[in-house]
C-alpha cells in the first residue's frame, strides 16, 4: 500500500434513531482499521457526520411537536456520546445540514447540469390529501400487485419478495393514517445514470471485492435507470438552486457529507482539502452495509465523476448483525441499543468479541449472548488479562516492581511472539480481524504455558533470581500482546501504558524488550461479564 494520506469513513448514522449494536458493525471495524494504521504511522484520517434530511426526519419531528432541527440536535448529541463511549474515535464528526455541505451539493449540481447530465420530466406519484404531501415508498401500504398480499410497504413485498413501485400498488394508503392515496403529476429531476455505464463497468471491479462487483455487474449488464434526485415540498432537506419548492432528495446530499466534512477538519487543521478530494492526493475508503451498496458504488462515483471529485480507492461492504441467530427483535429484547448495552457493560467487551467476529466478507456476523459472555470470559479474562495480571502483580509484590531480563527459553517465546507482529497486521490490513485475533489468542495460551511450566510461584522461594527472569519475560510477552491489541482496545491497552510509564504504543514497539526496567503499581485491567448484566440488558431491551 502506498504513502498517499487516508481518509476513511462509515456510512452516515440516520438522525431519526438511537446508535444500536447493528450500527455499530460498522463503526467499530472501521475505527479498528483506522486505529491499526495510524500506530503503522500512516496518515490516516476518520470522517464520519450525522444524516440529517428527508421525510422520515420531518415527519417524526411533527410529531413530537419541535422542528426538524430540534430533532437533528438531540440526536447529534446523543450520536456523538454513544460514538466516544464505545471509544470510536472520529478526526471529525459532523452533520449533513451545513452550509459547507449545502456548497459542495450546489458545486457537483451545477457541474452535472453544465455537462448535460441532469434532465427535468413529470412523473405521476402518490399524493396524500391529508398530509397535504407526496410520500415515499415506506410511508405508502397497500396490496402487492404480484401477489395481492394486503398490508405490504410501497418498495416491496414481504410475502413474496417483489420490488415494485407504489404506483403500481392496489389500493394504496398513507402507512401512518390508513388515509386513502390519490395520483398527482410533479416535475422532477433526474441525474443521467445511464451517461456513466462504460465507466462504472471499469470502475466496479477495481473498486470493490469481487463477491460485489460480480453482484454489480449483473446490474450493469442492463441499461441503467436514471435517478430522480428531487423532492418537492414539504421537505427536510437543500432547495434546488434555481428551483424554488424543489428539494434534494437525502441521498444525494448524504454521501457529500464525506467531503463537506473532511472540508471542516482542514480548515481546522489548516490543511488543504483541494488537495484531498480534488487533485488526488489522498486514498479514500468508505465502509458501507450490503444495504447501501448501489448508492456507494454507482450513484456516488458517478456524482463524483462529473464533480470532478476524488473517486474512492476501495468500497469496503460487510454484512448485517443477528443476534442469537435471527434478525435483531424488540419483542425478544435482541434490538439492543448502544446506551442499553453501556448502561450494564463496559465498551471493551463487544469491541473484543466483534474484532473476533469480524472478517473482509459481506456475511452477516452473528453475536450469539451466551457465546459473547463465554468468549470475553474465557480468552479476554481468564487467558490474555490473567497472564498479564499474574506476572505483574507477582513481579511488584515479590521483586519490588523490578524487571531483569527474560530467560532463555522466555527470550524465544518472546522473539516468537515479535515474528507473529507481520501476520497479525496483514489480518488487520486486510480487515480480517477474527484471523488476527486468532493469533492473538494463541500468543495468549502459549504464553500461560511458558508461566505454568516455570512456575514461578515456586522458584520465587528457592531461585528468585530466575523467577524474576520467568516475570520479567511474562511481562514482555504480555506487553506484546497489549500493542497488538490497541487497535481493538485502547482504554484497556492504554492501563497497560501506564503501567509501564511508556509512551503510547505504536506498532514497532512491540520489537522493543524491556530489561532492568521498574513497572508501575498494577491496576485492574477488566473483570468477568456477569451473565445478570447480560440479561439486564435483554430485559431492558424488551418491547
Amino acid at each position: 500500500m502506498n504513502k498517499k494520506t487516508m481518509i476513511v469513513t462509515s456510512g452516515l448514522p440516520y438522525a431519526n434513531g438511537p446508535i444500536h449494536l447493528g450500527h455499530l458493525v460498522e463503526y467499530l471495524q472501521t475505527d479498528f482499521w483506522v486505529r491499526f494504521h495510524k500506530m503503522q504511522e500512516r496518515e490516516c484520517f476518520y470522517i464520519c457526520a450525522d444524516d440529517t434530511h428527508g421525510t422520515p426526519i420531518m415527519i417524526k419531528a411533527r410529531k413530537l411537536g419541535i422542528t426538524p432541527e430540534e430533532l437533528i440536535e438531540k440526536s447529534y448529541e446523543e450520536h456523538e456520546k454513544d460514538f466516544a463511549d464505545f471509544e470510536v474515535n472520529f478526526d471529525h464528526y459532523s452533520s449533513t445540514h451545513s452550509e459547507a455541505n449545502k456548497a459542495v451539493v450546489d458545486d457537483i449540481f451545477q457541474k452535472m447540469q453544465e455537462q448535460g447530465h441532469v434532465e427535468v420530466r413529470t412523473i405521476e406519484q402518490l399524493y396524500c390529501e391529508h398530509e397535504q404531501m407526496f410520500l415515499p415508498d415506506r410511508f405508502v401500504k397497500g396490496s402487492c400487485p404480484k401477489c395481492q398480499a394486503a398490508d405490504q410497504y410501497g418498495d416491496s413485498c414481504d410475502v413474496c419478495g417483489a420490488t415494485y413501485s407504489p404506483m403500481e400498488m392496489k389500493d394504496p394508503r398513507n402507512a401512518d393514517s390508513g388515509k386513502p392515496l390519490t395520483r398527482r403529476e410533479s416535475e422532477h429531476v433526474f441525474f443521467k445514470l445511464s451517461n456513466f455505464q462504460s465507466f462504472l463497468r471499469e470502475w466496479v471491479p477495481e473498486h470493490t471485492a469481487s463477491e460485489v462487483s460480480n453482484k454489480l455487474q449483473e446490474w450493469l449488464k442492463d441499461d441503467l435507470r436514471d435517478w430522480d434526485i428531487s423532492r418537492d415540498e414539504p421537505y427536510f432537506g437543500f432547495e434546488i438552486p434555481g428551483m424554488p419548492k424543489k428539494y434534494f432528495y437525502v441521498w444525494v446530499d448524504a454521501p457529500v457529507g464525506y467531503i463537506s466534512t473532511t472540508q471542516e477538519w482542514c480548515k481546522k487543521e489548516n490543511r488543504d482539502w483541494d488537495a484531498l478530494w480534488k487533485k488526488g492526493e489522498a486514498d479514500v475508503y468508505h465502509f458501507i452495509g450490503k444495504d447501501i451498496v448501489y448508492f456507494h458504488t454507482l450513484f456516488w462515483p458517478a456524482m463524483l465523476k462529473a464533480g470532478g471529485y476524488t473517486l474512492p480507492q476501495q468500497v469496503f461492504v460487510h454484512g448485517f448483525l443477528n443476534v442469537n441467530g435471527a434478525k435483531m427483535s424488540k419483542s425478544k429484547g435482541t434490538f439492543i441499543s448502544a446506551r442499553t448495552y453501556l448502561n450494564h457493560l463496559d465498551a471493551t467487551y463487544l469491541r473484543y468479541y466483534y474484532a473476533c467476529k469480524l472478517n473482509s466478507s459481506v456475511e452477516d456476523i452473528d453475536l450469539n449472548l451466551e457465546d459473547f459472555t463465554q468468549k470475553v470470559n474465557a480468552d479476554l479474562i481468564g487467558k490474555i488479562t490473567n497472564l498479564g495480571s499474574r506476572g505483574a502483580q507477582m513481579l511488584g509484590k515479590k521483586c519490588e516492581g523490578k524487571m531483569t531480563s527474560p530467560d532463555l527459553d522466555g527470550a524465544k517465546l518472546i522473539q516468537m511472539a515479535q515474528e507473529k507482529g507481520e501476520v497479525i497486521a496483514q489480518h488487520f490490513q486486510e480487515r480480517n480481524f477474527s484471523k488476527g485475533m486468532t493469533e492473538i489468542r494463541q500468543l495468549a495460551e502459549e504464553g500461560n504455558r511458558y508461566f505454568d511450566a516455570k512456575a514461578p510461584w515456586t522458584s520465587i522461594k528457592t531461585n528468585p533470581e530466575e523467577a524474576q527472569k520467568v516475570l520479567t519475560t511474562t511481562i514482555n510477552y504480555f506487553r506484546i500482546m497489549a500493542i497488538y491489541l490497541k487497535p481493538i482496545l485502547p482504554s484497556y491497552v492504554a492501563k497497560v501504558e501506564a503501567l509501564l510509564a511508556e509512551e503510547p504504543y505504536l506498532w514497532k514497539d512491540a520489537q522493543k524488550v524491556l530489561e532492568n526496567y521498574t513497572i508501575g503499581k498494577f491496576e485492574h485491567l477488566a473483570k468477568r461479564v456477569e451473565s445478570k448484566s447480560v440479561e439486564a440488558i435483554v430485559e431492558e431491551s424488551t418491547v
